[in-house]
């Protein structure tokens, strides 16, 4: 987890490229988090951004 979300961001942005899969951002209660999106069963509200590596 990162508790800055310009770097949470960046390694969202990153790691998005370097798998070619859809990454999401998401705000939890300890900070900011990342993960390929098809893996994410939380909340939907708590989802800041999703970075598309094909768009």
């Amino acid at each position: 987890m990162a508790h800055d979300l310009t770097l949470a961001r960046s390694h969202a942005y990153h790691l998005a490229r370097t798998l070619m899969v859809c990454i999401l951002l998401f705000q939890s209660d300890s900070g900011y988090g990342v993960m390929p999106s098809d893996e994410f069963d939380g909340d939907p509200a708590s989802v800041i951004l999703e970075f598309d590596p094909f768009a």
